[in-house]
């Protein structure tokens, strides 16, 4: 006969209980808690986030405007889109407007001196995002009889001479 082995005569081990994974335990419910109530402010701390008009908020963070940014955005905010009129009158105030600021802001390189393409690319220069060498009627417009521009180019304009005033450097 052969020896017998002492493991033999253990029983078979017992499996663990099953623990059902719901509900969780009072610790998770509380951290649960926590993540919603920080999500829910954190949504409501973006939603009363303050924007500047025409700033997508994926944009590059402003630069904070000095004085002369500000009466030029006001002044431009005064002046009266031609709807329905001839522009011309409406265009050299912008040419003037934008003049005018390059003269304050950069006074050794004479921009105010440049006209036509020469003009438009030194604005570019200064601020590409604006896009203004394809608004030639900048600067061409002030001299035509009975220029007129569709309501979607006079925003376009608009917008574009804002952003120029706003990001220039």
């Amino acid at each position: 006969m052969a020896a017998m082995n002492p493991l033999d005569q253990l029983l078979p081990p017992i499996p663990p209980p099953a623990v059902p994974w719901w509900p969780p335990a009072p610790g998770w419910w509380l951290l649960a808690l926590v993540a919603l109530a920080s999500l829910a402010v954190f949504c409501w701390l973006q939603w009363r986030r303050p924007r500047l008009p025409g700033v997508e908020p994926a944009a590059a963070p402003q630069k904070i405007l000095d004085p002369l940014r500000i009466a030029a955005l006001e002044e431009l905010a005064q002046l009266n889109k031609p709807y329905g009129m001839p522009a011309g009158p409406w265009l050299q105030q912008l040419n003037a407007l934008l003049k005018r600021l390059c003269r304050a802001h950069y006074p050794d390189s004479h921009s105010h001196t440049l006209s036509g393409r020469a003009w438009l690319a030194y604005l570019d220069s200064r601020c590409p995002a604006a896009g203004l060498t394809r608004w030639m009627i900048l600067v061409e417009g002030g001299y035509r009889a009975e220029c007129r521009l569709d309501d979607k180019a006079i925003d376009g304009l608009y917008q574009a001479v804002e952003i120029w005033i706003r990001r220039h450097v």
